[in-house]
């Protein structure tokens, strides 16, 4: 027998190492539908097959590689990849609408040590150093991208962190999205100071932005709530919004300090009072509307990703005005991620396969767009949170637990 195996003991689990029987040939189709079924259905849906975009054996062999760690002989990892090439051919049904243009972008890519961890959320401090969280693993990862070295903190039991936020200090901020805390590795004496949620309602924080006093603001997406924390006083202030399942997922500041939200499920955003923590709710147009994150200009408009109509959204909080474009691939290409870096807005489309990053120019209004390889040329996915680095966008694959930056040129 033949064992696949998830590489650390902490990772979500089937129960136990998964088998592969070696099996008389007639039933050997099914014995490996159920071992694929039970090995992907370990990390995501099942139905995540059906919807990709499909891949060659040779491809569907590499991204299995990237997502667990196969101690399998070449001979069954071939039968896999062989059933899935079978099953899932590569198609275009989420095929993405690229849009031409003139500038060229440049990736390089990190794998991750421990797979299987959902690695996510980078964010690259003043000192060159890159954090992420891996969710599932319960691990903090650490990259020197000049030397390529790799370093994994496990977090404390029940953390499953959704983000990692740097604090003036350049200490790496975990949200703790099982467990209902967040908390930061010590740099010096490698040990992890935890802060609880007050109030038991209050179980998921969700992302985090650290203002200019020192004051860590963050969301708790399924909580309805906004948090603000004090690192010197540990003192937590939580606050509801207004209407229920709001689901507040990004937050960003503007260039007086204010916090606004996104809704992730409601058609709003959100900007806070950072003296009171009073909240004001402006409502965006489309009862479909949805907004998984948002960027902030320099002249503090607020631009935000419509993921439920597939849109680029900006709100101007000197007029009230509200515009929206939309995205190369339309309604249901699900855009995610967004950062405002050299002079425009950069998104994601996560539904579309291969996944695309979008550049919206804010002086022409135009848009242009590429897919986003794999580290090997393995079109996945997918990115849900991008930050601007020292020299390039710092992003993540998911599915693939890489961590890459992002350059242009013309």
């Amino acid at each position: 027998m033949t064992l696949l195996k998830l590489s650390k003991s902490n990772l979500p689990t089937i129960g136990s190492l998964l088998i592969l029987a070696l099996s008389p040939k007639s039933v050997i189709s099914n014995e490996l539908e159920n071992t694929v079924n039970q090995l992907c259905s370990t990390c995501h849906r099942v139905s995540n097959l059906e919807r990709s975009s499909g891949y060659s054996k040779q491809d569907w062999n590499s991204l299995v590689s990237y997502m667990v760690d196969v101690d399998a002989s070449n001979k069954e990892l071939n039968q896999i990849s062989e059933y899935l090439a079978e099953k899932y051919p590569i198609n275009d049904k989420r095929a993405s609408k690229v849009i031409e243009g003139d500038m060229k972008l440049q990736f390089k890519y990190w794998q991750v040590p421990t797979l299987g961890q959902r690695a996510r959320d980078p964010v690259q401090g003043k000192d060159g150093i890159i954090w992420w969280v891996g969710q599932w693993g319960n691990i903090l990862g650490r990259l020197d991208p000049i030397s390529g070295d790799l370093k994994e903190y496990t977090l404390p039991d029940g953390t499953y962190p959704h983000s990692v936020s740097l604090d003036k200090d350049l200490r790496p901020w975990f949200l703790g999205n099982k467990n209902g805390t967040v908390g930061y590795l010590d740099l010096n004496t490698e040990t992890f100071k935890v802060f609880k949620m007050p109030d038991k309602n209050a179980r998921d924080p969700h992302t985090g932005v650290f203002d200019n006093k020192g004051l860590f603001w963050f969301t708790l997406q399924h909580s309805n709530m906004i948090g603000k924390l004090d690192p010197s006083t540990g003192d937590i202030q939580l606050v509801s919004l207004p209407t229920p399942n709001s689901r507040p997922y990004g937050i960003k500041l503007d260039s007086n300090g204010t916090p606004w939200v996104s809704c992730n499920g409601s058609n709003c955003l959100i900007k806070v009072n950072k003296q009171t923590m009073a909240l004001d709710e402006i409502t965006l147009p489309g009862k479909e509307t949805h907004t998984r994150r948002l960027a902030i200009t320099s002249d503090d408009m607020v631009y935000y990703v419509n993921s439920g109509m597939g849109k680029l959204g900006k709100y101007n909080p000197k007029t009230g005005e509200i515009s929206e474009w939309n995205t190369p691939s339309g309604k249901d290409s699900h855009p995610y991620a967004i950062e405002y870096a050299d002079g425009a807005i950069w998104f994601n489309e996560s539904a579309k396969r291969p996944e695309t990053l979008v550049r919206f120019n804010l002086k022409t209004q135009k848009m242009q767009s590429w897919q986003i390889p794999s580290k090997e040329g393995v079109y996945s996915g997918l990115i849900r949170h991008m930050r601007m680095g020292k020299n390039g966008l710092i992003i993540h694959q998911t599915a693939t637990n890489q961590l890459a930056e992002v350059t242009w040129s013309k």
